[in-house]
């Protein structure tokens, strides 16, 4: 693999959206109503589009400095039993529009920490999931639970396991002690290969594991440290994240002192160390910052041109109806976007007033439409079949497009993609900075707003 060299980080590791939508969430806007939603569950009724459900539990008993995903710090866990109730009111009202007949082929619990819930109350939910919605009850559904390894023991991985949870994701993000102690998360390495120990023996047939590159007093030798002792452990998939020190908009992480953040060339070096390491342990570089071993279902996705892409990252099931449950939680049902409330006591007032928690969403156009097509299968099978996509949308793609392929000539020029007559095709070393490859595709782009999205290197 060829290195990274200094100016393609200054020409394409700039501040980019992770495009786990088109358009990105920075364009939803707040004239999305009800009568949206209803209309746009009713289209995937009449299409008997599968379900994908994401349920969000906000809830961490104890801060990392390095987080900025929608979450409430707190050790009193009477605030997940006024939640739970909500919780399952609104998965009442959504049901109530939703096709009995459609399955549940994917399942995402996210948060915060879904495993500072009882066990009571994720049976609890899972029961009532399955009361309003068709689970597949044959493990032939990707149902998948964010765990933070502080959180579980052997007793509550073989409970999900009963539950229909098949998939687990793992935040590791560094297992170096004194890095550990600088995010305030404390977690030895012996916790993680116990609960990874007990998920395989309880036949999950997909561990994933969280790694983040980038945060106080890592270097590139102590980051290939945690991969060497990662790798001994084999998880399927593998996310190695860039940190995005943006304290101004995440007050926690004003906790992590500057002076102790690894400088640019020193986040470069790790990251190309690490993808090296990963490839040599026979992980393919899914693109952007996923990995995955070949005989799992996402590089099989990829390689079959099946993979898709929402915001639970690069999935299986594209073709399911998102629908999102919690605070702030996103549904994607076909060309309707809609974001919960993210304050959870807007959220709470209006399922209690049995209303729909909606805050803001995005109705896409024509337009949309086939740019996120684009944008999803550049991003998800790393080319491009120009003539096939113009044949189907009935337009002549180079005429549409002309801006955007204007641009490819400076990212063929340095290596990242490669143009052969109608086919586009991303570089291995292209994989890596895709991001900024589809951004020509994005209309929107030039829109956004400065210091709203983290670099991408």
């Amino acid at each position: 693999m060829s290195p990274l060299n200094s100016e393609i980080i200054q020409h394409y590791g700039g501040p980019g959206p992770r495009y786990t939508s088109y358009p990105p969430a920075d364009r939803f806007h707040e004239e999305i109503s009800a009568a949206d939603f209803d209309h746009a569950v009713a289209l995937g009724n009449q299409a008997r589009r599968p379900l994908s459900l994401y349920l969000h539990v906000p809830f961490c008993g104890s801060v990392c400095y390095y987080c900025a995903c929608n979450r409430i710090i707190t050790g009193n866990h009477a605030r997940a039993d006024e939640y739970v109730p909500l919780l399952k009111r609104e998965i009442r009202h959504k049901a109530r529009h939703v096709d009995s007949q459609r399955p549940v082929v994917q399942m995402h619990w996210g948060g915060g920490t879904p495993t500072y819930l009882s066990d009571a109350q994720i049976t609890e939910l899972v029961y009532d999931l399955a009361r309003h919605f068709p689970l597949l009850d044959d493990d032939r559904g990707d149902y998948a639970i964010e765990i933070d390894p502080r959180t579980v023991n052997e007793s509550r991985l073989g409970l999900l396991r009963g539950l229909g949870f098949n998939r687990i994701s793992l935040g590791v993000q560094d297992l170096d002690p004194r890095v550990q102690q600088a995010v305030n998360r404390v977690q030895p390495y012996e916790m993680i290969r116990d609960v990874m120990g007990w998920a395989r023996d309880f036949g999950f047939r997909s561990i994933n594991t969280d790694l983040i590159y980038g945060l106080p007093w890592q270097s590139e030798s102590s980051l290939a440290r945690t991969i060497e002792q990662l790798l001994t452990l084999r998880p399927d998939r593998v996310s190695l994240y860039n940190y995005a020190h943006m304290p101004a908009r995440f007050k926690v992480q004003k906790q992590i002192p500057e002076m102790a953040l690894p400088s640019p060339s020193e986040k470069l070096s790790m990251l190309v160390r690490a993808t090296e390491m990963f490839r040599r342990a026979g992980y393919r570089l899914i693109g952007m910052d996923h990995f995955a071993l070949p005989e799992d279902d996402l590089a099989q996705a990829q390689e079959n041109g099946t993979l898709h892409r929402n915001f639970q990252g690069y999935t299986l099931h594209g073709e399911a109806d998102l629908l999102g449950l919690g605070v702030s939680a996103i549904s994607q049902i076909g060309r309707f976007y809609g974001q919960n409330w993210k304050s959870l006591n807007q959220w709470q007032c209006a399922v209690l007033d049995d209303a729909l928690p909606l805050e803001r969403g995005y109705l896409l156009n024509d337009d949309d439409a086939l740019r996120r097509e684009v944008i999803m299968r550049l991003l998800c099978d790393m080319r491009l079949d120009m003539e096939e996509i113009g044949h189907r949308w009935k337009i002549e793609f180079t005429d549409y497009f002309l801006d955007a392929l204007a641009q490819m000539a400076d990212l063929e020029l340095h290596g990242l993609i490669r143009r052969d007559g109608d086919s586009l095709q991303v570089t291995e070393v292209g994989r890596l900075v895709v991001r900024a490859i589809v951004q020509p595709f994005d209309r929107y782009r030039r829109l956004a707003q400065e210091g709203r999205f983290s670099r991408i290197i």
